[in-house]
């Protein structure tokens, strides 16, 4: 296999970022001698990924805590809703996972078997705007949740705030309250992230904004303050921005590891790791420490956990040989039953033309059935083959480049005639998402099969991205345009696999996809 981004550098080191993805708010825990690590997955579905690593360098996405979000407007796209930043602890035999949905609550899931399915979403709190939860479990008997909160649901930020909740973990029972307000002294604190040690409490949050912000350490010898303060990292002269959002584990030895994420535009926030030493009772994360604050570092001497995990990296490419999707695909919104089949054609994905959002002009943006992936390494080739007999009038299927804004190619039904398109999404004077397309050429009536290509390369200090369409795998033809992937807000592009139908009346056709294959440029 390929390692289209390998952090391990086999000769005791490692480079960051260990996780070239989009895993945006990380927090990691160990469990013996394996860690898990848990990030926030927004309105995609399954959310909550699951992945495991036995040396915190060489990770593998395992699973996903949730199935769907368990509200009816989720089986349409919500963008920038959703699973925000959660946190992940095991106490008492049992996995949780802590996150907070904006709109709706703060949430938990739990299991006693992180890799089997874990158990139906549980609100501990029904609130707008309480964000980014952690439990904590006292020695006496008590447990609280510390949180952010978000200023577009509540009309403030820059504050820590903390509820008691029971020791089951199940609910809250009492008021939330401020916990610390950082608004002079660190601006847009949010993330918290809650240990104990030598009879100190310690929050880990970061503040400063997630593009050029800073981690900070905040201690208290009781749970509701008052705490110190200090920065215990920026980026400092590195390279490495941010550095933002992320939880502190360690190694069967004692050492400590910071994971956080830096937020790197189009590719969304990809995941680093820092060593972590202790001076005077503070953390100090990173290396070149000046007055106990550190900066990240590129490459490090790899942890020493006592195991030498395999060399793993993230998968791209699939040939759909399996009766289930592979994990790393992931709905733009609730999936429901129909999207897909893996066992009608076998060895092929085919891909329904649905109209889910019911619009008499549907557009990708508010399909669910848009089957996406995260980026996985700067630099790729990736290919996807459509055959697309089975599609009826106005239905349509093929690859998009989603994001902040999109684009894609496909084959379209147009007047009874196949044609590969090009599509480009725009805002609209209102501020809505259109749709635009430019056909590109019409098909034999034996063509049956379409090549598409998409390729991310490097430009001096930048990628570049261009996009080719072949009918034979062999003569590529270049789509001309200045499309270039961005991000969205908090979530970074994202290829993705689509049949679609254009109009409200859904008309049974399929499109069945062989493979898509990723490799380096």
């Amino acid at each position: 296999m390929e390692h289209l981004w390998k952090a391990d550098l086999e000769d005791g080191n490692y480079k960051n970022p260990v996780l070239f993805a989009d895993f945006s708010d990380p927090d990691v825990i160990r469990v013996g001698d394996t860690y898990y690590l848990t990030a926030s997955s927004f309105n995609y579905i399954p959310g909550l990924p699951i992945l495991t690593s036995r040396d915190l360098v060489n990770w593998k996405l395992v699973n996903y805590a949730l199935d769907k979000i368990n509200y009816e407007n989720y089986d349409i796209p919500q963008h920038a809703k959703g699973v925000w930043a959660p946190a992940i602890r095991y106490h008492n035999e049992r996995y949780y996972i802590y996150y907070g949905m904006p709109d709706e609550g703060i949430f938990m899931v739990s299991t006693k078997d992180p890799l089997g399915k874990w158990d139906e979403p549980v609100m501990v709190l029904e609130s707008k705007g309480l964000i980014d939860p952690c439990p904590f479990w006292d020695e006496d008997g008590k447990a609280y949740v510390i949180h952010g909160y978000a200023k577009s649901r509540i009309g403030f930020k820059s504050c820590l705030g903390i509820f008691p909740m029971s020791y089951d973990g199940f609910k809250a029972i009492g008021e939330d309250h401020i916990l610390f307000n950082g608004v002079e002294t660190q601006p847009t604190i949010e993330g918290p992230k809650v240990y104990k040690r030598n009879g100190y409490y310690y929050i880990l949050a970061p503040a400063g904004g997630v593009k050029q912000g800073w981690q900070t350490a905040l201690r208290s010898r009781n749970i509701y303050g008052p705490y110190e303060e200090k920065i215990v990292m920026r980026q400092g002269n590195s390279s490495i921005n941010g550095p933002h959002q992320g939880g502190l584990t360690d190694t069967v030895n004692g050492d400590e590891w910071f994971l956080h994420f830096q937020d790197r535009g189009l590719y969304g926030r990809i995941v680093h790791m820092q060593p972590v030493v202790w001076e005077n009772d503070w953390p100090v994360i990173g290396i070149n420490a000046k007055d106990g604050c550190g900066e990240p570092c590129e490459v490090y001497k790899k942890p020493n956990t006592g195991i030498s995990d395999e060399v793993s990296s993230l998968e791209a490419s699939d040939d759909f040989n399996s009766d289930n999707l592979n994990l790393l695909w992931q709905w733009l919104g609730n999936e429901k039953e129909g999207f897909y089949s893996l066992t009608e054609r076998v060895n092929y994905l085919r891909l329904y033309a649905l109209n889910p959002s019911k619009k008499d002009e549907p557009i990708l943006w508010e399909s669910p059935n848009v089957l996406t992936q995260k980026l996985v390494c700067p630099y790729f080739e990736a290919t996807a083959l459509l055959h697309m007999t089975a599609l009826s009038e106005n239905e349509q299927a093929g690859m998009v480049m989603m994001g902040g804004h999109y684009a894609y190619v496909a084959v379209r039904v147009i007047n009874g005639e196949k044609t590969v398109v090009f599509a480009e999404a725009y805002d609209d004077k209102d501020g809505n998402v259109k749709e635009k397309y430019t056909p590109l050429r019409t098909l034999a009536e034996d063509e049956d099969k379409l090549y598409i290509t998409f390729v991310m390369e490097k430009n001096g200090d930048s990628p570049a991205f261009k996009m080719y369409y072949s009918l034979d795998g062999n003569e590529r033809i270049n789509v001309q345009t200045d499309f270039m992937p961005s991000d969205h807000t908090w979530v970074g592009a994202k290829i993705g696999l689509f049949a679609n139908v254009l109009e409200a009346q859904e008309k049974g056709g399929y499109a069945d996809f062989e493979y898509i294959h990723f490799k380096q440029v």
